[in-house]
């Protein structure tokens, strides 16, 4: 095997696949008063769910630095590629690319190749699947890097939460012009404009929220049944089956991949969140 896929720890992935050696992940920091962690296999969401909301003020990430992204690089391998949160949402992605500077002025140069993903949670694993596949390919280098890109252009994120407040309190609703009261129970539907938050759409409930997301997949994706469905839930695996299979009776796709979010990703979402990448 001659190339690694590094990713943030806002990339949710099967367990097989992160103990494949295929793939790196590089934690963030997660802060909720003096309760400070890194996002790595110990973290504990449930733990973690009861402190923020016992926190009465926001938790907090920290981007890796680029260190860390340096000792992620210095592997034995052709070809590596680096996929992280959108920029917009995090200074992982700068970190990212510092680290492959620093790293080419102390060893060298070698093939890295940073993605901004433009989204978050599974949005990051569908770019570092599709990575994984086109090396499979045996394709070169310069051509993988090419068609990731497009890739990620193409792709599409959507998400509903129960609590959007985590987003507004850290200035990542700065797209979204209005947001309905939540003792309306009106669930905004979100989607992710080159890397932005922005809003979809709206409905009265969760399950009509669902159903909306699933109403924007099908209207939305091409070629789905070349692709992988990838819906992340934190703390809600109900709600994220409900959503397959509102999805699956409109579109079919090669293969469904559904993960319980890791440290960042249930920061963000918060209890009962889910999100959709196409």
């Amino acid at each position: 095997m001659s190339y690694r896929i590094v990713v943030d720890s806002c990339c949710e992935l099967p367990e097989e696949l992160l103990q494949s050696g295929r793939f790196e992940r590089v934690p963030l920091g997660l802060e909720v008063g003096e309760y400070q962690i890194l996002d790595d296999d110990n973290f504990d969401q449930a733990e973690f769910l009861q402190k923020v909301a016992e926190y009465p003020q926001c938790p907090k990430s920290s981007c890796p630095s680029p260190e860390k992204y340096v000792e992620a690089y210095n592997t034995p391998v052709d070809h590596v590629y680096v996929v992280t949160l959108s920029s917009h949402l995090s200074g992982s992605y700068n970190s990212a690319v510092l680290g492959k500077n620093l790293f080419e002025e102390t060893y060298g140069e070698k093939q890295i190749h940073v993605v901004d993903s433009e989204s978050a949670s599974c949005g990051e694993a569908q770019i570092a699947l599709k990575l994984m596949d086109l090396e499979e390919e045996g394709l070169p280098f310069e051509t993988i890097v090419e068609k990731i890109e497009a890739f990620r252009d193409a792709m599409n994120t959507y998400f509903v939460l129960d609590n959007l407040e985590t987003l507004r309190k850290n200035g990542r609703l700065t797209g979204v012009k209005a947001l309905m009261a939540s003792t309306l129970n009106i669930k905004p539907v979100m989607g992710a404009d080159k890397g932005t938050i922005v809003q979809r759409g709206q409905s009265i409930g969760m399950k009509k929220a669902l159903g909306k997301i699933a109403e924007l997949v099908a209207l939305e994706v091409k070629d789905a049944a070349s692709k992988r469905l990838m819906i992340t839930h934190c703390n809600a695996p109900k709600r994220a089956e409900a959503l397959k299979d509102m999805i699956l009776a409109k579109t079919s796709f090669k293969e469904t991949i559904i993960l319980d979010t890791a440290g960042i990703s249930s920061m963000y979402a918060n209890d009962g969140g889910v999100i959709v990448a196409v």
